[in-house]
């Protein structure tokens, strides 16, 4: 066992190079931890954030959502059981690097494969561990989320001022689009599998009543799940894909999918397509990244926050029906409520802050919440939303747009 590394500051240091420790965590400020490296040897800079969630880490890592990003976990227990091929949800992992409190023990689950450290090892994401998660949580709400680096070498040598400066030259997430690097390149049929269950696994699904064309700003795996759990049939398409090329494709309805970045830098390309399509009556429905971008597009603003919200208990006012829904939630960005547009009535407000969690167009069956209502593991309470959604596409299944 060893002691969590506290905060210190390049200036107290007077050896730069030597630290009794194989891996470092540099903030922009100047301020580090030392600990010891975890998956990938390697160095990887992004924004440092925190994670709140007790369960799920592996769907959390490959998130596409997280890239660009360091995920620091509070919750002292991560890879206990271990990782599966199956819980992926992305293809490719796009997170930077990620920070755990305690040692990885050996995993203790009947459908674990791997060691989380031979899952990062593999995946080629750099992690560093023996810090005092809660400490350097505690220490990014004082002072909001900032640019780090994660450095991790056996060789037990360190430039600090050369990680510092790596880290200062980073550009940030503000103003940065990052769907486009996620996306997918070509169009595909996703394959149809339901989502899980304990007796049954993934189950294929067989029927086909509606069709949702979604757009892959970073799309996660079990939206798609859900999706094929409403007997939807789901064509996938790249986040730079025309209106009139989605239009041809006859769907039922469209969705904007989750994603990582700016959404204002990633609205320059999606928000004519997204004007385009709800001028044509397709019923539209948007989470997260999805949810800022519909907001753009009706003549919203968004802005980055000082923390973000990510975790899987953030409680939400439904402020239609008047209850309250446990979410699990992951953005740095907010839709701005000063100046909201007429046409536009807020859904679902934040119990934590009050911000915005949902809105809908009052004239259109157009709708988007913030937080992530397919979230697995994770609360069931919002699921209704992709009810809400079929029942849209039902109404509207009649109607020539083509």
């Amino acid at each position: 066992m060893y002691l969590k590394a506290s905060i210190q500051n390049i200036n107290s240091i007077k050896n730069l190079n030597k630290i009794d420790s194989n891996a470092i965590l540099v903030l922009q400020n100047g301020k580090f931890f030392n600990g010891l490296g975890l998956g990938y040897q390697g160095t990887a800079t992004g924004e440092v954030c925190f994670n709140t969630s007790i369960t799920g880490y592996q769907e959390i890592i490959s998130d596409p959502s997280y890239a660009e990003q360091i995920i620091n976990f509070t919750f002292p227990h991560v890879g206990n059981v271990g990782t599966n091929n199956e819980d992926h949800e992305s293809d490719k992992i796009w997170t930077k690097g990620v920070i755990i409190n305690s040692e990885i023990t050996n995993p203790s689950n009947y459908r674990a494969l791997k060691h989380l450290d031979e899952w990062l090892k593999k995946n080629k994401i750099t992690g560093i561990t023996g810090i005092d998660t809660r400490n350097l949580t505690s220490y990014i709400r004082d002072i909001g989320a900032p640019k780090g680096t994660i450095s991790f070498s056996k060789k037990n040598k360190f430039n600090i001022k050369k990680l510092l400066k790596q880290t200062q030259k980073w550009s940030g997430l503000k103003n940065l689009d990052l769907a486009e690097k996620v996306s997918t390149k070509k169009s595909y049929v996703w394959k149809g599998l339901k989502t899980w269950k304990k007796e049954d696994g993934y189950l294929k699904n067989r029927k086909n009543s509606f069709h949702v064309v979604a757009i892959d700003y970073g799309v996660k795996k079990n939206i798609l799940r859900y999706f094929a759990d409403f007997n939807c049939k789901v064509t996938v398409v790249s986040c730079k894909t025309k209106a009139l090329d989605i239009i041809k494709l006859k769907p039922n309805g469209i969705f904007l999918s989750n994603g990582p970045g700016d959404p204002a830098a990633t609205g320059k390309y999606a928000i004519p397509v997204i004007k385009e399509l709800i001028k044509k009556n397709f019923p539209l429905f948007g989470i997260c990244l999805g949810h800022q971008i519909l907001a753009l597009a009706l003549g919203a603003k968004t802005k980055k926050m000082s923390l973000g919200h990510r975790g899987a208990n953030h409680p939400v006012k439904n402020l239609i029906k008047g209850n309250v829904e446990i979410t699990s939630q992951n953005h740095g960005f907010e839709v701005v409520k000063s100046n909201l547009p007429k046409n536009i009535q807020i859904t679902h407000q934040s119990l934590f802050d009050n911000s915005i969690e949902g809105i809908k167009l009052k004239s259109k069956p157009v709708y988007s919440v913030q937080y992530h209502p397919e979230s697995n593991p994770g609360p069931q309470d919002s699921v209704y939303l992709f009810e809400e959604f079929i029942t849209s596409m039902k109404k509207n299944a009649k109607k020539k747009r083509y």
